[in-house]
């Protein structure tokens, strides 16, 4: 059944994750913890699928401020074809240049964290946010599939692919082509692996970060769904409020 060849193998992705990434994890969440913890902020970068996990980082029920996602509309999709669809976005990823014009205007500072997803780790703005992050003195994050890193030639002028460029990598354990499942008869591999590992990863460092904040005495307001009981009436304001105070420090 290709409904539970999809569950085995991505099951297989995961158990990949928690035995060999875990540390780099780890590493990754105390660099963010410090970070908010001195009143900084964790930025939040991915174009195409890859910015799912940006937005689903904050807000969202259980997060906190201190992880803020920078996303423009023109390296996500809005459609498939036409205005805002994914030929005019897949052509934008690979054109160099971008990741300036993106920082305009931007609360990025020397001090804070940079965190990219992205499965290929080849096309332009991941890189050149990453880039462009540290020529700022921020702690950067990259989030690829090495498989596809040791199996790609650079597409960069630089050379480079987003793992050459992170300070710390965290593996998504996916494989290059990303669709996990064989179907007999069809050319290609389909039902993709990246974002169910891209959201695992994330959401432990939402969770790692928490830990390590709490250790420090930190008790940001958490972003909570209204079925939880016992929450003030005021707890959304409190998070949005803390969230703008971090964008003006």
């Amino acid at each position: 059944m290709s409904a539970g060849a999809y569950r085995e193998r991505i099951g297989g992705v995961l158990g990949k994750i928690w035995e060999t990434q875990m540390g780099n994890i780890e590493k990754a969440s105390a660099a963010m913890a410090e970070t908010i913890t001195n009143g900084g902020l964790v930025h939040l970068f991915g174009s195409g699928h890859s910015v799912l996990p940006v937005q689903d980082m904050f807000p969202r029920y259980g997060a906190y401020p201190g992880f803020r996602p920078l996303m423009d509309m023109r390296l996500m999709w809005t459609n498939v074809i036409g205005s805002g669809g994914a030929k005019g976005l897949l052509w934008l990823e690979r054109r160099e240049g971008y990741a300036q014009v993106l920082f305009e205007n931007e609360p990025i500072r020397q001090g804070d964290v940079m965190m990219v997803f992205s499965h290929g780790g080849l096309n332009a703005p991941g890189i050149e946010v990453l880039m462009e992050a540290k020529k700022r003195g921020l702690t950067t994050v990259g989030v690829t599939s090495l498989d596809n890193y040791g199996k790609r030639e650079a597409m960069h002028s630089s050379g480079k692919k987003l793992a050459d460029v992170a300070d710390i990598v965290i593996d998504n354990c996916t494989p290059a082509e990303d669709a996990l499942v064989s179907i007999e008869g069809w050319k290609a591999p389909v039902a993709a692996g990246s974002t169910v590992a891209f959201i695992t990863i994330a959401m432990s460092i939402i969770a790692q970060v928490a830990a390590n904040l709490a250790a420090k005495g930190q008790t940001p307001p958490v972003f909570v769904s209204p079925n939880v009981q016992g929450i003030p009436a005021d707890n959304t304001n409190r998070v949005y409020a803390e969230y703008e105070k971090r964008l003006k420090r």
